[in-house]
């Protein structure tokens, strides 16, 4: 049976006549900020804020763009639709799902994303390199991708918006996670160009080269995954924890990432919070790490080079 919270809340809630006292968009976007604000949530997955959270929730549940004009705010909704929103607005309090399973829908890069619990939510602050299209990493424009870890897919599709003549696998362990990211490739009709393959990492990629790999693997350590708040446990735990300090799949990727790189090719890696530990297990790499536009921490730039240099010290239990 499924846990649930902010029961007194709840309760208050559905002895409240809802549906007949808000009427417009503008009012159901008032009352779930009010109502997220009462609750016991958190924020994180894509939107760091109620307010943020309740406008995806609202035009999302009312298949409207978020760019949808404020001044239609004030447009009546049917009783259908107003049951639709205060269901949604009711699970997302009593169970923590998070919204973006919720609705079935996250975004990326300015780009509109399908997802379910099948795969972690898109949010992983490399966007902010593809939008400048890895601007000062990049000795020539790439020709092909490799997309490690990629999840519903979002990173690939994004980079192929970014880099229109380039290809790009997107490489997962996961079944289910490729079957999402199958979804979005084919919505973004990319097929001829994004092409999803099962792979323990670059164990079916036969010695592919690639001018780029960029990669959002698994990295949070055993302590901060028994410690994540609610929601974050709505996610599969695969695409979450990588061992004692988060980076036992990062070490791999360190190690073999040289081997499937052209001459000038550049890796791109996120390993979040875990950079400390990273820093500390390998004080003599000279990591790049990247300052981000959008805010965030832990991604890091190594080229072919110095994966070589230093595969030594990748090579090393520790």
């Amino acid at each position: 049976m499924q846990q649930t919270y902010n029961s007194e809340l709840i309760d208050e809630l559905l002895n409240d006549d809802i549906t007949h006292q808000l009427d417009t968009i503008q009012d159901f976007l008032r009352w779930s900020y009010s109502t997220f604000n009462r609750a016991d949530l958190y924020y994180g997955q894509g939107y760091d804020n109620a307010w943020d959270e309740s406008l995806q929730l609202i035009l999302s549940g009312l298949h409207l763009p978020p760019d949808f004009p404020a001044e239609m705010y004030t447009a009546k909704l049917t009783l259908l639709e107003k049951e639709h929103l205060l269901k949604l607005i009711l699970k997302r309090v009593e169970t923590r799902t998070p919204t973006a399973y919720l609705i079935n829908s996250a975004w990326f890069c300015g780009l509109a994303f399908y997802v379910d619990e099948r795969t972690i939510i898109p949010r992983s602050p490399i966007s902010a390199l593809i939008q400048t299209r890895f601007a000062g990493l990049l000795s020539n424009e790439p020709q092909r991708i490799l997309d490690l870890c990629t999840g519903s897919g979002c990173i690939a599709i994004a980079c192929a918006v970014a880099f229109p003549q380039a290809e790009i696998d997107a490489v997962d362990l996961s079944i289910d996670a490729l079957n999402v990211a199958e979804i979005n490739i084919e919505r973004h009709q990319l097929e001829h160009r994004v092409f999803p393959i099962q792979s323990d990492l670059f164990e079916q990629l036969e010695k592919q080269q690639y001018d780029l790999i960029v990669t959002n693997p698994p990295y949070v350590d055993e302590e901060d995954l028994v410690d994540m708040p609610e929601e974050f446990h709505f996610e599969p735990k695969l695409a979450l924890g990588s061992g004692k300090d988060g980076l036992d799949i990062t070490k791999k990727i360190l190690n073999l990432a040289a081997d499937y790189l052209t001459e000038n090719g550049v890796l791109i890696c996120e390993v979040g919070n875990s950079m400390v530990s990273l820093i500390e297990q390998y004080p003599a790499v000279p990591f790049n790490w990247l300052e981000l536009k959008n805010g965030g921490l832990g991604v890091f730039a190594l080229t072919r080079n110095q994966l070589v240099e230093y595969r030594h010290l990748f090579k090393k239990i520790i």
